[in-house]
């Protein structure tokens, strides 16, 4: 029976030394430079030695057998090397503490082989003097050891791979799985039965042959093993795998004992059946993500505190985004509601509008005017990672952060701590910046998702707000629009009567008391039409097609059309004509607004000014006053929405009206007011350089179609 185990034996690891053997031929073929296919293409090589060993060993004996269980101990070590090299080769070069637990377990594990490789060879050589018991068991416990880091990062590789990846991988992860699960089985039934049993050893080399063809498979799946593996920034090695080794150890090892006490006859085969069948499980649970994700909740419940009571927290949350504080708006409380969870004393919030991220609000902290495109590196970051800046940490370690760079006033800005991105529908609507907490705190993953979840609920929140007030402004234009129904009935009413008035002047017009009819026809409809215009305080507007338009002349014309009023306005331009393309009667009417606005707002004793300049590609007209101002709070909440004004008579679209025209023609209006102090509008319109050089090469230097000549 012994000679023909052995017969076997040889047989068997001879055939697996010709699978890895023609393995390594394949991939030593098929080598492309990379690290990780040399890795893998001496991992099949030692395979192939050390099972062409075993089997000589199986068949001879001898000095080999310990050659051989050192090569054993090699192939496993070269085989977990590739493994680690797989998980680590993905992970994000940013994430420094990941790495540094990569390297920490990379060197324990490394000791850990190291003492095993040695003390085997100690045995072998005699260098280390123990009974043959204790050698046995000594050996046995390393191989085991061996397996079951194996298995940890087997399920580890799979685990931690996107789905669309896995297909790469499932069968060189089940291939290398089953080597080390069958390693695992062989060696864990030696250690509590003390022997190897003889019939688990020799199909040994069958196993590892028939796994040899499903590493094949997943090589030429990755020719250069660059896989996407994502590791876990939480925890990098998970314990299911070692946990359910514990496991199964403690029930192998009480039902081997009953089966070999109780069995009889039939114990030997029903503790192969068993053990294969537990073998399985180990499989499954390794497998099971189900399974962990229970056991991490009811760790994280049972056994672990949290740093905050959530359930206290959200009720907090949500009664101060209803209620907050007396006089706050809306805004403002969802700034503070965020604040209050890291107790910090103060926050502003960005919101975008119209591709750039402009300040909202802001809860004890001073209003700033600085916007962000949202092209720029912190818009990115915020919507690409959907991550919680932490400054602080920003400033110690920039790159935990990658690519992310802050703008410059950021840095600068006094006591700010957090920035909080608000997501919705997966895309950066706005952020919040909170500023230092009022006592020292440590910041950890706990918060970050706290505040991630809130900045969440929030986005919510002002979506629902803006929502509103788009409803709110609708029917103000629907409303508008009934009003212009009422205007235009009494203009047809008014056009009607003058021309019955003028049809009867040719006949009637020195008849006196058809004079003092006409008199005080005209006198009513002056004063209706001065009604009407008290109502609507802009022009109706006509289609028009926009050209180009000189500047220059239009400002003149606009300044001596205004030079009846006090205080008169002054013009100072330059010599040269300034050229933009616009619709010439709606630009004077929004120069005009403005110019006006300016005169009514300073005393008579004031001054009103306009200035025009180029700048590069721009042409710069300020409007500037020394009036009675506006506030920071007017300019970001009314100035600009419609039907917002603080004139009694005014229907507040002037401003609105300006606005919209100057981006109409790819510009900028801006503003800077301080109340007591006066009033600075700037209008920014691109420049036309080709009207302003085809006037300078036409014969007479006039051009032809344009506007304001």
């Amino acid at each position: 029976m012994g000679d023909t185990t052995l017969n076997i034996g040889a047989v068997s690891y001879g055939i697996a030394a010709a699978a890895f053997l023609l393995l390594t031929g394949l991939l030593v073929s098929g080598w492309r430079g990379k690290f990780q296919g040399a890795l893998l293409a001496a991992a099949a090589g030692v395979t192939a030695l050390w099972a062409g060993l075993s089997a000589y060993a199986s068949a001879a004996g001898g000095a080999m057998a310990a050659l051989a269980d050192l090569l054993e101990i090699t192939r496993d070590g070269l085989w977990l090397l590739f493994l680690w090299k797989l998980l680590v080769s993905r992970a994000l070069p940013e994430d420094v503490p990941t790495q540094q637990r990569m390297k920490r377990w990379f060197g324990l594990g490394a000791l850990l082989f190291g003492v095993i490789f040695i003390a085997t060879l100690g045995l072998h050589t005699h260098l280390i003097a123990l009974s043959a018991q204790m050698k046995f068991t000594t050996i046995i416990i390393g191989r085991v050891i061996l397996a079951v880091i194996g298995l940890a990062l087997v399920e580890q590789l799979y685990r931690n791979a996107p789905e669309a990846q896995r297909w790469a991988i499932k069968y060189f992860c089940l291939g290398l799985g089953a080597l080390f699960a069958y390693d695992f089985y062989l060696y864990s039934d030696a250690m509590l039965f003390h022997v190897a049993d003889a019939g688990i050893w020799s199909a040994r080399g069958f196993v590892n042959a028939l796994l040899a063809p499903l590493i094949a498979v997943s090589a030429a799946r990755n020719p250069h093993w660059s896989l996407e593996v994502h590791v876990s920034r939480r925890v990098v090695f998970h314990s299911a795998a070692l946990f359910g080794a514990g496991v199964y150890l403690l029930v192998m090892a009480a039902a081997g004992y009953y089966i070999r006490l109780f069995g009889g006859n039939w114990g030997g085969v029903l503790q192969v059946a068993f053990l294969f069948g537990a073998a399985v499980v180990l499989l499954a649970v390794l497998f099971s993500g189900a399974l962990r994700a229970r056991l991490k909740v009811f760790l994280s419940k049972h056994f672990f505190n949290y740093k905050y009571d959530y359930r206290e927290e959200w009720l907090r949350f949500t009664h101060t985004l209803s209620a907050g504080e007396p006089g706050l708006k809306l805004r403002q409380r969802s700034l503070q509601a965020v604040a209050e969870l890291v107790d910090s004393p103060a926050a502003a919030l960005w919101v975008e509008e119209g591709g750039v991220f402009r300040q909202a609000a802001q809860w004890n902290l001073p209003a700033l005017s600085e916007i962000e495109d949202e092209h720029c590196s912190l818009c990115r970051f915020l919507a690409e990672r959907q991550w919680v800046v932490n400054l602080k940490e920003y400033v110690k370690d920039p790159d935990i952060y990658g690519e992310l760079r802050l703008p410059a006033w950021m840095e600068a800005l006094p006591r700010a701590w957090l920035i909080t991105p608000l997501i919705l529908h997966e895309q950066l609507m706005g952020f919040i910046v909170l500023a230092e907490s009022r006592s020292p705190r440590d910041f950890n993953w706990e918060d970050s998702d706290l505040l991630k979840t809130a900045g969440r609920q929030v986005a919510v929140y002002l979506a629902q707000i803006q929502a509103t007030e788009a409803l709110v402004q609708a029917r103000q234009f629907e409303s508008f629009n009934r009003l212009s129904t009422y205007v235009v009935h009494d203009l047809k009413n008014i056009v009607a009567q003058l021309s019955l008035l003028l049809a009867n002047a040719q006949k009637h017009k020195h008849n006196p008391a058809f004079q003092e009819d006409m008199l005080a026809t005209v006198d009513n409809a002056a004063q209706r039409m001065t009604r009407l215009l008290a109502q609507l305080r802009t022009g109706y507007q006509t289609a028009q097609q926009a050209t180009g338009v000189d500047l220059i002349p239009l400002l003149e014309r606009l300044m001596k059309e205004k030079s009846h009023f006090r205080p008169a306005p002054q013009l100072r331009a330059p010599a040269q004509p300034v050229w933009v393309i616009a619709d010439r009667e709606r630009l004077s009417r929004v120069l005009g607004h403005l110019v006006q606005n300016a005169i009514e707002a300073t005393p008579d004793t004031g001054t009103v000014e306009i200035v025009l300049e180029t700048q590069g590609e721009q042409a710069r007209i300020t409007v500037q006053d020394n009036g009675r101002g506006m506030d920071e709070e007017f300019i970001r909440d009314k100035l600009f929405r419609p039907f917002e004004t603080t004139k009694a008579t005014g229907m507040g679209i002037g401003a609105y009206e300006c606005r919209e025209y100057v981006r109409e023609l790819r510009g900028e209006i801006n503003v800077v007011s301080q109340l007591d102090q006066g009033t600075t509008f700037t209008v920014s319109l691109p420049q036309c350089k080709s009207v302003a050089q085809d006037i300078e090469q036409s014969p007479n230097g006039h051009g032809v179609g344009h506007a304001g000549l």
